[in-house]
Protein backbone atom coordinates (compact mmCIF):
# COMPACT_ATOMS: atom_id res chain seq x y z
CA UNK A 1 0.00 0.00 0.00
CA UNK A 2 1.28 3.46 -0.91
CA UNK A 3 1.40 5.96 1.95
CA UNK A 4 1.67 9.72 2.37
CA UNK A 5 5.45 9.33 2.28
CA UNK A 6 5.17 8.10 -1.31
CA UNK A 7 3.40 11.25 -2.50
CA UNK A 8 5.51 13.99 -3.99
CA UNK A 9 5.01 17.73 -3.80
CA UNK A 10 1.43 18.53 -2.78
CA UNK A 11 1.69 22.31 -2.78
CA UNK A 12 -1.42 23.70 -4.48
CA UNK A 13 -2.75 20.26 -5.43
CA UNK A 14 -6.34 19.18 -4.91
CA UNK A 15 -6.31 16.18 -2.58
CA UNK A 16 -9.53 14.20 -2.25
CA UNK A 17 -9.48 12.47 1.14
CA UNK A 18 -11.93 9.68 2.00
CA UNK A 19 -12.52 9.94 5.74
CA UNK A 20 -14.86 8.05 8.04
CA UNK A 21 -16.99 10.68 9.70
CA UNK A 22 -19.88 8.29 10.33
CA UNK A 23 -20.41 9.63 13.85
CA UNK A 24 -23.47 9.80 16.10
CA UNK A 25 -25.44 13.03 16.12
CA UNK A 26 -27.69 14.27 18.92
CA UNK A 27 -29.85 17.38 18.60
CA UNK A 28 -27.92 18.49 15.54
CA UNK A 29 -24.45 18.21 17.07
CA UNK A 30 -21.74 15.55 17.15
CA UNK A 31 -22.19 13.27 20.17
CA UNK A 32 -18.90 11.35 19.80
CA UNK A 33 -16.02 12.86 17.80
CA UNK A 34 -13.56 9.93 18.13
CA UNK A 35 -13.54 9.22 14.39
CA UNK A 36 -13.11 12.90 13.55
CA UNK A 37 -10.16 13.19 15.91
CA UNK A 38 -8.63 10.04 14.42
CA UNK A 39 -8.49 11.73 10.99
CA UNK A 40 -6.80 14.92 12.24
CA UNK A 41 -3.16 13.79 11.78
CA UNK A 42 -3.70 13.14 8.07
CA UNK A 43 -5.63 16.36 7.50
CA UNK A 44 -3.06 18.43 9.39
CA UNK A 45 -0.16 16.80 7.50
CA UNK A 46 -1.81 17.59 4.16
CA UNK A 47 -2.47 21.17 5.24
CA UNK A 48 1.17 21.51 6.29
CA UNK A 49 2.22 20.37 2.83
CA UNK A 50 0.07 22.99 1.11
CA UNK A 51 -2.66 20.72 -0.24
CA UNK A 52 -6.14 21.94 -1.09
CA UNK A 53 -8.19 19.37 0.82
CA UNK A 54 -11.55 17.96 -0.27
CA UNK A 55 -13.01 15.56 2.31
CA UNK A 56 -15.60 12.93 1.42
CA UNK A 57 -17.49 10.76 3.91
CA UNK A 58 -20.75 8.94 4.46
CA UNK A 59 -23.06 9.36 7.45
CA UNK A 60 -25.66 6.75 8.27
CA UNK A 61 -27.76 5.08 5.62
CA UNK A 62 -29.96 7.78 4.07
CA UNK A 63 -32.79 6.65 1.84
CA UNK A 64 -32.85 10.10 0.24
CA UNK A 65 -31.24 13.48 0.98
CA UNK A 66 -32.37 13.42 4.60
CA UNK A 67 -31.44 16.72 6.31
CA UNK A 68 -30.91 14.89 9.62
CA UNK A 69 -27.94 13.07 8.00
CA UNK A 70 -26.21 16.16 6.65
CA UNK A 71 -22.51 16.45 7.40
CA UNK A 72 -22.87 20.13 8.32
CA UNK A 73 -22.58 19.46 12.10
CA UNK A 74 -19.52 17.32 11.41
CA UNK A 75 -17.91 20.15 9.46
CA UNK A 76 -18.55 22.50 12.36
CA UNK A 77 -16.91 20.12 14.84
CA UNK A 78 -13.96 19.47 12.54
CA UNK A 79 -13.38 23.23 12.26
CA UNK A 80 -13.30 23.50 16.05
CA UNK A 81 -10.77 20.68 16.32
CA UNK A 82 -8.57 22.03 13.52
CA UNK A 83 -8.80 25.61 14.71
CA UNK A 84 -9.43 26.57 11.10
CA UNK A 85 -12.53 27.16 8.97
CA UNK A 86 -14.06 24.15 7.24
CA UNK A 87 -16.51 24.79 4.39
CA UNK A 88 -19.33 22.32 3.71
CA UNK A 89 -20.24 21.87 0.06
CA UNK A 90 -23.90 22.01 -1.01
CA UNK A 91 -23.66 18.50 -2.46
CA UNK A 92 -21.31 15.71 -3.48
CA UNK A 93 -20.80 16.45 -7.15
CA UNK A 94 -22.05 18.99 -9.68
CA UNK A 95 -21.33 22.54 -10.74
CA UNK A 96 -21.68 24.16 -7.32
CA UNK A 97 -19.33 21.61 -5.79
CA UNK A 98 -16.77 22.08 -8.55
CA UNK A 99 -16.90 25.84 -8.01
CA UNK A 100 -16.29 25.35 -4.29
CA UNK A 101 -13.30 23.12 -5.02
CA UNK A 102 -11.91 25.61 -7.54
CA UNK A 103 -12.15 28.32 -4.91
CA UNK A 104 -9.91 26.55 -2.41
CA UNK A 105 -6.56 28.00 -1.45
CA UNK A 106 -3.51 26.15 -0.18
CA UNK A 107 -4.30 24.52 3.16
CA UNK A 108 -8.05 25.12 2.85
CA UNK A 109 -10.50 22.36 3.80
CA UNK A 110 -13.82 21.59 2.09
CA UNK A 111 -16.15 18.83 3.29
CA UNK A 112 -18.48 17.38 0.66
CA UNK A 113 -22.01 16.49 1.66
CA UNK A 114 -22.94 12.95 2.68
CA UNK A 115 -21.67 10.79 -0.17
CA UNK A 116 -24.51 8.34 0.40
CA UNK A 117 -26.91 11.03 -0.74
CA UNK A 118 -25.75 9.74 -4.14
CA UNK A 119 -27.34 6.34 -4.91
CA UNK A 120 -24.30 5.37 -6.97
CA UNK A 121 -22.00 5.37 -3.93
CA UNK A 122 -22.85 1.94 -2.54
CA UNK A 123 -23.14 0.51 -6.06
CA UNK A 124 -19.59 1.62 -6.88
CA UNK A 125 -21.04 3.49 -9.85
CA UNK A 126 -18.30 4.32 -12.38
CA UNK A 127 -19.94 7.64 -13.26
CA UNK A 128 -19.96 8.83 -9.66
CA UNK A 129 -16.41 7.58 -9.15
CA UNK A 130 -15.37 9.50 -12.26
CA UNK A 131 -17.01 12.71 -11.05
CA UNK A 132 -15.23 12.41 -7.71
CA UNK A 133 -11.94 11.70 -9.47
CA UNK A 134 -12.36 14.85 -11.55
CA UNK A 135 -12.16 16.90 -8.33
CA UNK A 136 -8.74 15.53 -7.44
CA UNK A 137 -5.10 15.59 -8.45
CA UNK A 138 -4.37 13.14 -5.62
CA UNK A 139 -6.55 10.66 -3.74
CA UNK A 140 -5.94 9.65 -0.11
CA UNK A 141 -7.98 7.01 1.70
CA UNK A 142 -7.96 7.42 5.48
CA UNK A 143 -11.33 5.73 6.12
CA UNK A 144 -10.37 2.37 7.56
CA UNK A 145 -13.93 1.86 8.82
CA UNK A 146 -15.14 1.81 5.19
CA UNK A 147 -12.15 0.01 3.65
CA UNK A 148 -13.99 -3.32 3.48
CA UNK A 149 -16.56 -1.85 1.12
CA UNK A 150 -16.05 -1.53 -2.64
CA UNK A 151 -17.86 1.78 -3.00
CA UNK A 152 -17.41 4.66 -5.44
CA UNK A 153 -15.60 6.84 -2.88
CA UNK A 154 -13.30 4.04 -1.73
CA UNK A 155 -12.40 1.45 -4.34
CA UNK A 156 -13.86 3.14 -7.44
CA UNK A 157 -12.17 6.53 -7.27
CA UNK A 158 -8.82 5.05 -6.18
CA UNK A 159 -8.65 3.17 -9.49
CA UNK A 160 -9.15 6.41 -11.42
CA UNK A 161 -6.66 8.71 -9.67
CA UNK A 162 -3.15 7.37 -10.37
CA UNK A 163 -1.53 9.42 -7.60
CA UNK A 164 -3.08 7.78 -4.53
CA UNK A 165 -2.10 6.65 -1.04
CA UNK A 166 -3.35 5.53 2.34
CA UNK A 167 -3.57 8.15 5.06
CA UNK A 168 -1.81 7.99 8.42
CA UNK A 169 -4.81 6.43 10.17
CA UNK A 170 -5.33 3.76 7.51
CA UNK A 171 -1.63 2.93 7.54
CA UNK A 172 -1.58 2.60 11.34
CA UNK A 173 -4.72 0.46 11.43
CA UNK A 174 -3.44 -2.02 8.86
CA UNK A 175 0.09 -2.26 10.28
CA UNK A 176 -1.13 -2.63 13.89
CA UNK A 177 -3.75 -5.28 13.16
CA UNK A 178 -1.45 -7.27 10.90
CA UNK A 179 1.21 -7.05 13.61
CA UNK A 180 -1.18 -8.75 16.05
CA UNK A 181 -1.41 -11.72 13.70
CA UNK A 182 2.09 -11.87 12.25
CA UNK A 183 4.49 -10.77 14.98
CA UNK A 184 2.79 -10.42 18.38
CA UNK A 185 4.60 -10.31 21.70
CA UNK A 186 3.68 -13.55 23.43
CA UNK A 187 1.49 -14.75 24.89
CA UNK A 188 -1.20 -13.47 22.52
CA UNK A 189 -4.62 -13.35 24.19
CA UNK A 190 -7.76 -12.79 22.13
CA UNK A 191 -10.86 -11.68 24.02
CA UNK A 192 -13.99 -12.19 21.92
CA UNK A 193 -17.57 -11.33 22.81
CA UNK A 194 -20.70 -10.15 21.12
CA UNK A 195 -23.97 -11.72 20.10
CA UNK A 196 -23.41 -14.53 17.60
CA UNK A 197 -20.76 -17.15 16.93
CA UNK A 198 -21.52 -16.91 13.20
CA UNK A 199 -20.46 -13.25 13.22
CA UNK A 200 -17.06 -14.12 14.72
CA UNK A 201 -16.33 -17.66 13.53
CA UNK A 202 -13.77 -16.44 10.98
CA UNK A 203 -11.99 -14.47 13.70
CA UNK A 204 -12.14 -17.42 16.11
CA UNK A 205 -10.65 -19.72 13.48
CA UNK A 206 -7.85 -17.25 12.72
CA UNK A 207 -6.96 -16.86 16.39
CA UNK A 208 -7.11 -20.61 16.95
CA UNK A 209 -4.09 -20.72 14.64
CA UNK A 210 -2.22 -17.69 15.97
CA UNK A 211 -3.23 -16.93 19.59
CA UNK A 212 -2.18 -18.64 22.81
CA UNK A 213 -5.51 -18.15 24.59
CA UNK A 214 -9.01 -17.20 23.41
CA UNK A 215 -11.40 -15.88 26.05
CA UNK A 216 -15.08 -16.12 25.06
CA UNK A 217 -17.80 -13.94 26.58
CA UNK A 218 -21.05 -12.24 25.72
CA UNK A 219 -24.05 -14.07 24.29
CA UNK A 220 -21.55 -15.82 22.03
CA UNK A 221 -20.64 -18.14 24.92
CA UNK A 222 -24.05 -19.82 25.06
CA UNK A 223 -23.76 -21.87 21.87
CA UNK A 224 -20.47 -23.21 23.25
CA UNK A 225 -22.10 -24.02 26.59
CA UNK A 226 -25.04 -25.65 24.81
CA UNK A 227 -22.62 -27.72 22.72
CA UNK A 228 -21.11 -28.95 26.01
CA UNK A 229 -24.55 -30.02 27.22
CA UNK A 230 -25.43 -27.12 29.52
CA UNK A 231 -29.04 -25.83 29.49
CA UNK A 232 -29.07 -22.18 28.43
CA UNK A 233 -32.66 -21.22 29.28
CA UNK A 234 -33.84 -18.25 27.24
CA UNK A 235 -30.32 -17.03 26.45
CA UNK A 236 -29.55 -15.97 22.89
CA UNK A 237 -28.48 -19.23 21.26
CA UNK A 238 -29.17 -20.04 17.60
CA UNK A 239 -29.03 -23.67 16.51
CA UNK A 240 -26.63 -22.82 13.68
CA UNK A 241 -24.30 -21.21 16.21
CA UNK A 242 -24.39 -24.36 18.35
CA UNK A 243 -23.19 -26.40 15.38
CA UNK A 244 -20.34 -23.95 14.74
CA UNK A 245 -19.40 -24.07 18.43
CA UNK A 246 -19.51 -27.88 18.45
CA UNK A 247 -17.22 -27.98 15.41
CA UNK A 248 -14.78 -25.61 17.10
CA UNK A 249 -14.72 -27.57 20.35
CA UNK A 250 -14.31 -30.92 18.58
CA UNK A 251 -11.25 -29.68 16.69
CA UNK A 252 -9.55 -28.28 19.78
CA UNK A 253 -6.57 -30.63 19.58
CA UNK A 254 -5.66 -29.14 16.21
CA UNK A 255 -5.69 -25.61 17.60
CA UNK A 256 -2.69 -23.70 18.87
CA UNK A 257 -4.87 -21.63 21.18
CA UNK A 258 -6.52 -22.73 24.41
CA UNK A 259 -10.19 -21.71 24.35
CA UNK A 260 -11.61 -20.55 27.69
CA UNK A 261 -15.33 -20.28 28.48
CA UNK A 262 -17.10 -18.64 31.44
CA UNK A 263 -17.34 -20.50 34.76
CA UNK A 264 -20.21 -18.40 36.15
CA UNK A 265 -22.88 -16.04 34.85
CA UNK A 266 -25.20 -13.17 35.68
CA UNK A 267 -28.74 -14.12 34.69
CA UNK A 268 -32.08 -12.31 34.55
CA UNK A 269 -35.71 -13.13 33.93
CA UNK A 270 -35.85 -10.68 31.00
CA UNK A 271 -33.74 -8.25 29.01
CA UNK A 272 -34.45 -5.13 31.01
CA UNK A 273 -32.59 -2.87 33.41
CA UNK A 274 -35.34 -3.49 35.98
CA UNK A 275 -35.36 -7.27 35.57
CA UNK A 276 -34.90 -9.71 38.44
CA UNK A 277 -31.23 -10.72 38.36
CA UNK A 278 -28.91 -13.09 40.18
CA UNK A 279 -25.40 -14.43 40.01
CA UNK A 280 -25.30 -18.05 38.90
CA UNK A 281 -22.36 -19.91 40.42
CA UNK A 282 -22.24 -22.32 37.53
CA UNK A 283 -23.40 -22.53 33.93
CA UNK A 284 -26.82 -24.23 33.86
CA UNK A 285 -29.33 -21.48 33.11
CA UNK A 286 -32.85 -22.34 34.37
CA UNK A 287 -35.90 -22.19 32.13
CA UNK A 288 -37.37 -18.71 31.98
CA UNK A 289 -34.00 -17.06 32.66
CA UNK A 290 -31.34 -15.72 30.33
CA UNK A 291 -27.63 -15.12 30.67
CA UNK A 292 -26.72 -11.45 30.20
CA UNK A 293 -23.18 -11.14 31.56
CA UNK A 294 -20.20 -13.18 32.63
CA UNK A 295 -19.99 -13.70 36.38
CA UNK A 296 -17.44 -12.27 38.84
CA UNK A 297 -15.27 -15.41 38.98
CA UNK A 298 -15.04 -15.44 35.19
CA UNK A 299 -14.19 -11.73 35.12
CA UNK A 300 -11.39 -12.32 37.65
CA UNK A 301 -10.02 -15.34 35.75
CA UNK A 302 -10.08 -13.46 32.44
CA UNK A 303 -8.43 -10.47 34.09
CA UNK A 304 -5.55 -12.64 35.31
CA UNK A 305 -4.99 -14.05 31.80
CA UNK A 306 -5.05 -10.57 30.28
CA UNK A 307 -2.59 -9.26 32.89
CA UNK A 308 -0.04 -11.86 31.81
CA UNK A 309 -0.37 -11.24 28.09
CA UNK A 310 2.31 -9.81 25.82
CA UNK A 311 -0.40 -8.81 23.33
CA UNK A 312 -4.17 -8.50 23.82
CA UNK A 313 -6.79 -8.22 21.07
CA UNK A 314 -10.30 -7.47 22.33
CA UNK A 315 -13.46 -7.33 20.24
CA UNK A 316 -16.96 -7.62 21.64
CA UNK A 317 -18.51 -6.97 25.08
CA UNK A 318 -18.84 -9.62 27.77
CA UNK A 319 -22.52 -8.91 28.32
CA UNK A 320 -25.33 -6.42 27.78
CA UNK A 321 -23.17 -3.59 29.10
CA UNK A 322 -25.60 -0.93 27.91
CA UNK A 323 -27.81 -1.96 30.86
CA UNK A 324 -26.26 -1.21 34.26
CA UNK A 325 -27.02 -4.59 35.93
CA UNK A 326 -25.10 -6.40 33.19
CA UNK A 327 -22.12 -4.09 32.71
CA UNK A 328 -19.75 -5.45 35.36
CA UNK A 329 -18.14 -8.13 33.20
CA UNK A 330 -17.40 -5.79 30.32
CA UNK A 331 -16.11 -3.15 32.72
CA UNK A 332 -13.80 -5.67 34.38
CA UNK A 333 -12.37 -6.78 31.05
CA UNK A 334 -12.02 -3.16 29.89
CA UNK A 335 -10.13 -2.28 33.07
CA UNK A 336 -7.92 -5.35 32.73
CA UNK A 337 -7.08 -4.50 29.11
CA UNK A 338 -6.39 -0.86 30.04
CA UNK A 339 -4.05 -1.95 32.86
CA UNK A 340 -2.27 -4.70 30.92
CA UNK A 341 1.48 -4.08 30.50
CA UNK A 342 1.62 -5.56 27.01
CA UNK A 343 0.38 -4.25 23.66
CA UNK A 344 -3.39 -3.78 23.77
CA UNK A 345 -5.47 -3.56 20.60
CA UNK A 346 -9.21 -3.04 20.76
CA UNK A 347 -11.52 -3.55 17.80
CA UNK A 348 -14.13 -0.94 17.01
CA UNK A 349 -17.87 -1.14 17.54
CA UNK A 350 -19.19 -2.00 20.99
CA UNK A 351 -15.72 -2.57 22.46
CA UNK A 352 -14.74 0.99 21.58
CA UNK A 353 -18.06 2.25 22.94
CA UNK A 354 -17.44 0.40 26.20
CA UNK A 355 -13.98 1.92 26.60
CA UNK A 356 -15.43 5.38 25.96
CA UNK A 357 -18.22 4.78 28.47
CA UNK A 358 -15.80 3.66 31.16
CA UNK A 359 -13.32 6.49 30.46
CA UNK A 360 -10.57 4.15 29.30
CA UNK A 361 -10.27 4.96 25.59
CA UNK A 362 -6.88 6.62 26.07
CA UNK A 363 -5.48 3.72 28.09
CA UNK A 364 -4.94 1.17 25.31
CA UNK A 365 -2.20 0.95 22.70
CA UNK A 366 -4.55 1.07 19.72
CA UNK A 367 -8.30 1.67 19.55
CA UNK A 368 -9.46 0.74 16.06
CA UNK A 369 -11.95 2.92 14.20
CA UNK A 370 -13.12 -0.09 12.23
CA UNK A 371 -15.88 -2.55 13.01
CA UNK A 372 -16.47 -4.84 10.05
CA UNK A 373 -13.17 -3.80 8.48
CA UNK A 374 -11.25 -4.83 11.59
CA UNK A 375 -12.86 -8.26 11.70
CA UNK A 376 -12.43 -8.89 7.99
CA UNK A 377 -8.74 -7.97 8.09
CA UNK A 378 -8.21 -10.25 11.10
CA UNK A 379 -10.03 -13.05 9.25
CA UNK A 380 -7.57 -12.67 6.39
CA UNK A 381 -9.97 -11.18 3.85
CA UNK A 382 -8.86 -8.64 1.26
CA UNK A 383 -10.15 -5.10 1.89
CA UNK A 384 -11.12 -3.47 -1.44
CA UNK A 385 -10.27 0.04 -0.21
CA UNK A 386 -6.76 -1.11 0.75
CA UNK A 387 -6.15 -3.27 -2.29
CA UNK A 388 -6.96 -0.35 -4.60
CA UNK A 389 -4.04 1.58 -3.09
CA UNK A 390 -1.42 -1.00 -4.06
Amino acid sequence: MKTLRDLGDLDGKRVLVRVDFNVPLENGTVADDMRIRAALPTIEELRRRGARIVLVSHLGRPKDREPSLSLAPVGARLGELLGAPVSVAPGVVGGDVRAAVDGLGDGDVLLLENVRYEPGETKNDPELAGELASLADVYVDDAFGAAHRAHASTEGVARLVPDHAGGLLLEREVSTLMGVLEDPARPLVSVLGGAKVSDKIGVIDRFRESADTILIGGAMCFPFLAAQGHPVGDSLCASDDVELARRTLSSGSASRARLELPVDLVIADRFDADASTRELDGLDVPDGWMGLDIGPRTAALYGDVIAGAGTVFWNGPMGAFELAPFAAGTRAVAEAVAAAPGTTVVGGGDSAAALERFGLADSVTHLSTGGGATLELIEGKQLPGVEALA
